[in-house]
């Protein structure tokens, strides 16, 4: 007897109760610790334990929030999908994470302890003058906020198109319930929530690769139905810039990437800086650069199943049930996981832990530069500390609306995500590779 799969039937499995349940309990978790450190420090309003948490936070919690900061939603669902319609030489990607993260410890986390600031672009004007640390700003929030309003987009749209939750609805959930947990938490909640979602996107990636492999009869089987098809290859060494991987493109230029992510960028460095020294930074920037390590690696893993389980049955071609390539792993996990209530549930709260995280270390970000950076210096120089802290809420609440209407604004742009057009037409069935099949 075939199996319920979307290869065979056309239709992709729909959300059952258990899955909303999990995935609600997810957004409630993450906007419960908000409240608890909002209702714990509420008596304390200085600006520095709310931007930077006192500058007294724990490893552990800086390297996870390090990590999942730009291991965003996209990411999540982009990096399989990438080793699906290309090849594995994308898995040297970590390499760069190397060199980003070492130069980043040695040489600008240390830089920026020494200057004792709270916001990178201080040095601009200590370097320069206060017309290019203005530009700078303007800059970052152009680009951050443009970006956020994509990672909560995004998602959403990929999400509601294969399991069928409300669109708008999810986006709002979403956006609403990180502004609100960091405006009202501040650092400590959100480096606590980004504990929590780091913890939930390890488990949902390393439930979909578990059943992935299990449903094609061993990792090894996927890996040589690939390795057949062309789709392991690790020696793309060509100069050609038309290439699209090589190992000089992924290592050299991913890496100079990456050094921007953790060397410079306001969301990275704040994180590093909550560190009580540059000793304790220096471990969470080092115990990041594993976990990035191992979460990139389950996403190419998982490519890699993906790609042996649809080997013979591409679905941006033969049907009509996902229009860009960013949805075909909701597509896939609602395929192998479908069937065990509770699991895609974990899934989506993967994916969507990946949009909090990202939106909640943006908004933080954000809320330290405008008072550092825009106002005190052209006037409110003596803002007091409580004052600077309240300031810093209401931007936090303000960005958090803005980036709402922007990702309405996207969502008239087209299908941002979307990689190539569909070749419509009639649906007709194919067969995957797959063991238990004979096939």
């Amino acid at each position: 007897m075939e199996a319920d799969y979307s290869i065979y039937t056309g239709k992709a499995k729909a959300f059952s109760v258990v899955d909303y349940v999990l995935f609600s309990l997810t957004l409630a978790a993450s906007l419960g610790i908000g409240l608890f450190f909002a209702i714990k420090d509420r008596m304390n309003l200085e600006s520095e334990e709310y931007l930077l948490g006192g500058r007294k936070m724990y490893a552990i919690p800086v390297a996870l929030s390090l990590l999942v900061t730009f291991m965003s939603a996209m990411t999540l669902l982009g990096a399989p999908v990438e080793i699906y319609n290309y090849t594995t030489m994308y898995w040297w990607i970590c390499a760069s994470f190397v060199l980003a993260i070492i130069l980043s410890g040695v040489v600008f986390i240390p830089f920026f302890f020494k200057l004792g600031v709270t916001s990178v672009f201080e040095y601009l004007e200590m370097r320069f003058n206060k017309a290019v640390r203005t530009l700078g700003v303007v800059m970052f929030l152009i680009s951050t906020l443009v970006y956020l309003s994509l990672v909560l987009y995004a998602p959403s749209l990929a999400l509601n198109v294969v399991t069928g939750i409300n669109l708008w609805g999810l986006l709002a959930s979403v956006g609403l319930i990180a502004t609100v947990y960091t405006a009202v938490g501040g650092m400590k909640a959100v480096l606590w929530t980004d504990t929590l979602q780091a913890v939930i996107i390890a488990a949902g990636l390393f439930a979909v690769l578990i059943q992935g492999s299990i449903v094609m009869g061993g990792f090894q089987n996927a890996w040589d139905i690939a390795a057949n098809r062309s789709r392991i290859n690790f020696h793309e060494v060509s100069a050609d810039p038309t290439t699209r991987h090589s190992v000089w493109t992924i290592v050299i230029g991913g890496g100079f990437l990456w050094l921007s992510k953790y060397g410079i960028n306001q969301a990275q460095v704040q994180r590093a800086l909550s560190c009580p020294s540059v000793r304790k930074a220096q471990i969470a920037l080092f115990l990041n650069l594993i976990g990035l390590i191992f979460i990139v690696s389950m996403c190419c893993m998982i490519g890699i199943v993906m790609f042996a389980f649809y080997a013979d049955c591409h679905h941006l071609q033969f049907n009509n049930l996902i229009f860009s390539a960013d949805q075909l792993l909701p597509l896939y996990v609602m395929d192998i996981l479908g069937h065990l209530q509770g699991l895609p549930g974990v899934f989506v709260s993967c994916i969507i832990s990946g949009s909090l995280s990202s939106l909640s270390s943006g908004f933080n970000a954000i809320s330290a530069v405008i008072p550092k950076d825009l106002i005190q210096p052209f006037c409110c120089s003596k803002m007091s500390d409580r004052t600077v802290t309240i300031l810093c809420k209401i931007i936090v609440f303000t960005v958090g609306g803005l980036t709402i209407a922007l990702a309405f604004v996207a969502s008239q742009l087209g299908n941002v995500m979307q990689v190539r057009e569909v070749v419509r037409g009639q649906f007709r069935p194919c067969l995957p590779i797959h063991p238990q099949f004979g096939l």
